[in-house]
C-alpha cells in the first residue's frame, strides 16, 4: 500500500483518505494493557494511533537502548496493525510532551558542550546515533512495507523555540537516510509566524490547537496554500501541575470544535485519547519565572480516562465521528453506563474472572524503617569537594543525598548560591530543619548550633520539558555556603528508588510490624494486601504529606498532598492473586499508618 500526500487530501492507495488519530503514548501504559486502549480507539471511529517515541526512556545511559518490556514500540506499533489500524510515530528527538526534559537525554548536556535543538554537531551526531537505533524498529513497519505507519513527524512545535532551517534540513535528511519513506510532517500553532519558522516546504503542516477550529485551519491554509488540512494536537484537555486545578473542557464544548474541523474536511489526531499515567520520576516540569513540576496523573480529561474507562468525551466524539466514517458496534460494557473492560482483554491478559465481588481494601503499613537506616541498601556514596549535580552523579532523575561534617556552635545562614533544583529538606544530625523549594526561590535557610552532620535530601521533581531551560542540569547550583563561607568535602549519593533496591525491600520485609499511628520522615513503610482477583486500581494516600510509592516493586510516582490529584493509579497487571506488597517513602510526615486500595479514583480533586 501506498500513503501520499495530495493536492487536497492524504491518499490511501491514491485515494482519498481522512486521517482519525488518537494519541496514546506507550511509555505512560502498563504494555499489558496496550491492546485495551488501542481496541477501545477503534471503538470510537479512530483508524489511526499516534505516538512520541521518549528518547531518554529508551536511552537512560550512554551505551545504552532499551526496546523491551515497556518500551518495545515495536509490539505496540504491531499491536496497532493488528486491530487493522494505521500509526503516526512522533520520533523528535524532542517531544514536549510534559515529559521529562522533552524527552531529551539528560546525559547528553552534562559535559555543557552539546547543543540543544540546534544545528550543533554533537547533538545532531546523537540524534543520528538515536534514529539509527530506531531504524530496526521504524522503517520495516511503514505502510509501503506491510506496515501500519503512514506519517512520520520531524522534531515538535518548533517555531514555538526556534527557526533555524538548517537544523530541521538536518533532521529531515537523517530520517531520510535511515530508510524512512512516508510522508514527513512538522506541527505548530498556527499563530505569530510559527507555522512558517517550524517547518520546511518538504515538511507538511499541521497545527495543533484545541478550540476554534475554523479560524485555526484558516490560518493553516494560510501557511500552507495545498495539501490536506490536519490538526495533529486537537488537545481536548490539558495537563496538570502540583499545586494547580485540576483542568477539564466540557466534552460538548470540545466535540462542537472537533465536528468543525471534521466539517471542513480536516483530518485530526486527538491528543490525547487516552493519557495514562507519568510513572516512577517521568514527570516533566515547566518554568516561565515560576517552576511547575507537572503531577503523576496525565489523565488529560481525555476520552478514555486514567484507568482506560470511557468518559463523556468518548461517547461524545463518537457521536460526532460516526457523522463522518463508520464506527464499529460498541459493546455493552463500553456503553454509558458499563464497566468500561472489553470481554477481550480479561482474556488476552490471563486474568481469572472474579470469584467474588472486589471491595476497596484498607493497608496498614506496619513494617518502618527511617530513611537513615536503610542508606545502606539505597546508597552509593562520592566524595567531592564541592556539591556535584546529578548529572554528574549519573542521576537521571529521583532524589540525591548530600552530606557534609559542619561546626558550627552558634549556627548560620546556608545559603545555595544559584538556585536550588529542585527540592531540599535539610537536616542537622537527622533532625530535619525546612525545606527549600525552587518553586519559591528559596535559597537560603537559617541553621540551628551543630556540630556534626549536615544533609540535604535533594530532589528533582521534573526536568523542564518546555523553553530555553531544557536541559540544564539538577542539584544545588552555585555551591553552598554557611554565613558566606563555602562548605567543602561533600559526600553524595543518589537513591536507588525507581527501581526501588531489592536490598531495601528484602530489609523493609524483614521488619517486625509495630504500633502507632504518625509517621515522621523521611522513612519508608511496608504493608501487606491480599487480593483474589487483579482489577485497575488507585492507591490513596489520605493523611500523607509528600512521597513516593510502590506496589509489589513497581513505582507508582509521586503524592503530593497539595493536588490536584487525590490518588495514584495502579495498573491491574502489577497486581497478582494472593500477597501483595505496598510501599511509600514518606518525606515529612503522615498522620496514618494506613493507606487503602481503592477501586474507583477519589475524584475530589483539590483546588489551588
Amino acid at each position: 500500500m501506498r500513503f501520499a500526500i495530495g493536492d487536497s487530501d492524504f491518499l490511501l492507495d491514491g485515494e482519498p483518505h481522512r486521517v482519525l488519530s488518537g494519541a496514546i503514548h506507550y511509555f505512560r501504559v502498563h504494555p499489558d494493557l496496550w491492546q485495551d486502549r488501542i481496541r477501545k480507539a477503534k471503538l470510537m471511529g479512530l483508524n489511526t494511533i499516534e505516538t512520541y517515541v521518549a528518547w531518554n526512556a529508551h536511552a537512560p545511559r550512554p551505551g545504552v537502548f532499551d526496546l523491551t518490556g515497556g518500551l518495545d514500540l515495536g509490539r505496540f506499533l504491531d499491536l496497532v496493525a493488528a486491530e487493522g489500524m494505521h500509526a503516526i510515530v512522533r520520533p523528535g528527538p524532542y517531544i514536549c510532551a510534559e515529559w521529562s526534559n522533552g524527552g531529551l537525554p539528560y546525559w547528553l548536556f552534562a559535559d555543557g558542550t552539546v547543543g540543544v535543538r540546534r544545528n550543533e554537531p554533537g547533538f545532531l551526531a546523537a540524534v543520528q546515533e538515536y534514529l539509527e537505533h530506531l531504524a530496526p524498529v521504524l522503517v520495516p513497519r511503514q505502510i509501503d512495507q506491510g506496515g501500519p505507519i503512514v506519517l512520520v513527524q520531524v522534531e515538535n512545535e518548533y517555531g514555538a523555540y526556534g527557526s533555524d532551517a538548517s537544523y530541521l534540513r538536518a533532521l529531515e535528511e537523517m530520517h531520510r537516510a535511515i530508510g524512512l519513506t512516508v510522508p514527513f510532517t512538522s506541527v505548530d500553532q498556527p499563530m505569530d509566524s510559527m507555522l512558517e519558522d517550524g517547518s520546511l516546504p518538504s515538511l507538511h503542516k499541521t497545527g495543533s490547537f484545541g478550540s476554534r477550529s475554523t479560524e485555526r485551519l484558516a490560518r493553516l491554509r494560510q501557511a500552507q496554500p495545498t495539501g490536506p488540512l490536519m490538526c495533529s494536537e486537537f488537545w481536548d484537555g490539558w495537563f496538570d501541575s502540583w499545586g494547580e486545578h485540576h483542568h477539564t473542557t466540557p466534552a460538548s464544548a470540545s466535540a462542537s470544535d472537533l465536528d468543525d474541523l471534521l466539517a471542513a474536511g480536516g483530518s485530526v489526531n486527538i491528543y490525547m485519547f487516552h493519557g495514562g499515567s507519568n510513572f516512577g520520576f517521568t514527570n516533566g516540569a515547566n518554568d516561565k519565572g515560576v517552576y511547575r513540576p507537572i503531577a503523576t496523573s496525565y489523565d488529560y480529561d481525555a476520552p478514555l480516562d486514567e484507568a482506560g474507562r470511557p468518559t463523556a468525551k468518548f461517547h461524545a466524539f463518537r457521536a460526532v465521528i460516526e457523522r463522518y466514517a463508520p464506527v464499529p458496534p460498541l459493546p455493552e460494557s463500553m456503553r454509558e453506563g458499563g464497566s468500561g473492560r472489553l470481554e477481550s482483554y480479561d482474556r488476552s491478559s490471563g486474568r481469572e474472572a472474579r470469584v467474588a465481588p472486589a471491595t476497596d481494601l484498607a493497608v496498614r503499613l506496619d513494617r518502618v524503617a527511617s530513611l537513615r537506616s536503610l542508606l545502606p541498601t539505597l546508597a552509593d556514596w562520592s566524595t567531592h569537594d564541592e556539591p556535584p549535580t546529578f548529572d554528574a552523579l549519573g542521576a537521571a532523575s529521583g532524589f540525591v543525598l548530600y552530606r557534609t561534617e559542619v561546626d558550627l556552635p552558634d549556627g548560620g545562614v546556608l545559603t545555595v548560591g544559584t538556585e536550588v533544583r529542585d527540592r531540599a529538606v535539610v537536616s542537622v544530625d537527622g533532625v530535619v530543619v525546612g525545606v527549600l523549594e525552587r518553586e519559591h526561590h528559596d535559597r537560603a535557610i537559617a541553621l540551628p548550633p551543630v556540630t556534626g552532620t549536615l544533609e540535604l535530601l535533594v530532589e528533582d521533581q521534573g526536568r523542564v520539558d518546555y523553553g530555553p531551560r531544557i536541559g540544564e542540569p539538577k542539584g544545588l547550583i552555585g555551591g553552598v555556603a554557611v554565613d558566606g563561607v563555602p562548605l567543602a568535602r561533600w559526600s553524595a549519593a543518589p537513591l536507588a528508588l525507581d527501581p526501588i533496591a531489592p536490598a531495601a525491600i528484602d530489609q523493609l520485609a524483614a521488619l517486625a510490624p509495630t504500633d502507632g499511628d504518625v509517621l515522621a520522615g523521611p522513612v519508608l513503610a511496608a504493608g501487606s494486601f491480599d487480593l483474589r482477583s487483579t482489577e485497575d486500581r488507585y492507591l490513596s494516600l489520605d493523611g500523607f504529606r509528600k512521597g513516593v510509592a510502590w506496589v509489589n516493586g513497581f513505582c507508582l510516582g509521586r503524592y503530593w498532598s497539595r493536588g490536584p490529584q487525590q490518588t495514584l493509579a495502579v495498573p491491574g497487571p502489577v497486581l497478582r492473586a494472593g500477597r501483595n506488597e505496598v510501599v511509600v517513602f514518606e518525606l515529612h510526615a503522615s498522620a496514618s499508618r494506613t493507606v487503602c486500595m481503592l477501586l474507583e479514583p477519589d475524584l475530589g480533586y483539590t483546588e489551588a
